[in-house]
């Protein structure tokens, strides 16, 4: 089944001292399942690999390394989100957008969420949003 993935997951994946059990589980079904993620996940991923270049904890080569493997998944871009509700789960949850459209696209495609995110996770639970988690 296809599941939302967060960049929070994606993070994850790029730092070999980081380790999560929800991002181990969803790196493990990325591998035979479809990952869709909001238009500003490409942008997200990014941001993190470059901020992390300047702080030194990763080279030019390591990013290069990690969206080249990355790229390996096909991960399906969503460009057709839905404002009206986007808007209204942010003001409901209080939320920035950009969080809010992981959720609007996990409602429109009733489909789970991967994230590692505690305020997105409490909002997709109340939203009835299933979430890729150890427990489940």
């Amino acid at each position: 089944m296809p599941f939302v993935l967060d960049a929070s997951i994606a993070a994850c994946w790029a730092f070999d001292d980081e380790d999560h059990p929800v991002a181990a589980l969803a790196l493990e079904r990325i591998r035979a399942d479809e990952a869709i993620a909001p238009s500003l996940w490409w942008f997200e991923v990014r941001n993190t690999l470059i901020v992390n270049e300047r702080r030194g904890r990763l080279t030019e080569g390591d990013t290069a390394t990690f969206l080249r493997e990355l790229s390996r998944f096909g991960v399906k871009i969503d460009r057709a989100p839905e404002e009206i509700a986007i808007l209204m789960i942010a003001r409901q949850y209080r939320l920035t957008v950009y969080d809010a459209s992981y959720l609007e696209l996990a409602q429109r495609e009733a489909i789970p969420l991967a994230s590692l995110d505690s305020d997105l996770r409490k909002a997709a639970t109340a939203l009835d949003i299933a979430l890729i988690d150890v427990e489940a």
